[in-house]
């Protein structure tokens, strides 16, 4: 997992040429008035999804984990937390859903607060607890996927 603010998002340039792509994406778009859902950027290989929610308990959420894409994920505006644990052999309690691209663990995480201008890169070996916070918080997120 990496966590950093967009202007230093250079430094992580050459871990991959899609990992790039999509923080050139994150650097040049003004995400405010975009619409919430779905954004091609390279057909099914790098696309964004923009969310609009607000924070929810720890309670109510579970670490979950990706497969086939690395998530570069983006605050536009508003604090969470994310809660990370490596994956180190732990079993999902629901399997891996091939089409959504995710299996969901339960078990201890430790918490980092993200505020607007962060950003996170998220590897198959990091699971990931998101969107949290109390009290609860209004948040705009972008998510790049990048296929691996």
């Amino acid at each position: 997992m990496i966590i950093d603010t967009l202007e230093n998002a250079f430094l992580y340039r050459s871990l991959d040429p899609g990992i790039a792509r999509a923080l050139d994406y994150i650097k040049t778009t003004d995400f405010a008035g975009m619409a919430i859902g779905k954004h091609t950027i390279d057909q099914d290989r790098i696309f964004a999804i923009i969310s609009d929610y607000q924070t929810i308990p720890c309670t109510e959420v579970e670490l979950e984990g990706h497969r086939r894409y690395i998530d570069v994920q983006y605050l536009v505006s508003g604090t969470e937390l994310i809660g990370y644990a490596p994956l180190l052999g732990q079993v999902p309690f629901r399997e891996y859903d091939s089409d959504e691209d995710y299996a969901l663990y339960r078990g201890e995480a430790t918490f980092v607060r993200l505020s607007s201008g962060m950003f996170t890169i998220l590897y198959p070996h990091d699971l990931h607890m998101p969107c949290i916070g109390d009290p609860s918080v209004a948040v705009r997120k972008v998510v790049v996927k990048v296929i691996i």
